[in-house]
C-alpha cells in the first residue's frame, strides 16, 4: 500500500498505463499471429496486404513506448524476410 497521496497517484497512473501498453502488446502479438498463419498456409497474395498493418502496429508501439525502435525495426525485417522467402502460390 502507498504511504502518501503523492503515492497512490502514481499508483492509479501507473495501473492505468499498464493496461494501456498490455492492449497494445496484446494487439501486436495477434497482428504477427495472423500474419505469420497466412504466410505459413501459403496465401502469399493475402500476405502481402497485411504487412503493412503489421509495420504499423510496430510503429504505434514504438510512438508509445511499449517496444523500442531497433526492436520494433528488426521485428518488421524479419517479417517481410519470411514473406519473400516464400514462394507465390500456385494459380488454378
Amino acid at each position: 500500500m502507498p504511504n502518501t497521496k503523492s503515492a497512490e497517484r502514481r499508483m492509479r497512473g501507473s495501473a492505468r498505463k499498464n493496461l494501456h501498453n498490455r492492449s497494445i502488446a496484446s494487439n501486436l502479438r495477434r497482428v504477427e499471429k495472423e500474419f505469420r498463419a497466412v504466410v505459413a498456409a501459403g496465401k502469399k497474395d493475402e500476405a502481402v496486404k497485411l504487412l503493412p498493418g503489421v509495420h504499423s502496429a510496430y510503429d504505434k508501439a514504438v510512438k508509445s513506448g511499449v517496444v523500442k525502435r531497433p526492436t520494433a525495426n528488426r521485428k518488421k525485417s524479419r517479417l517481410a524476410l519470411t514473406l519473400a522467402a516464400k514462394p507465390a502460390a500456385a494459380k488454378k
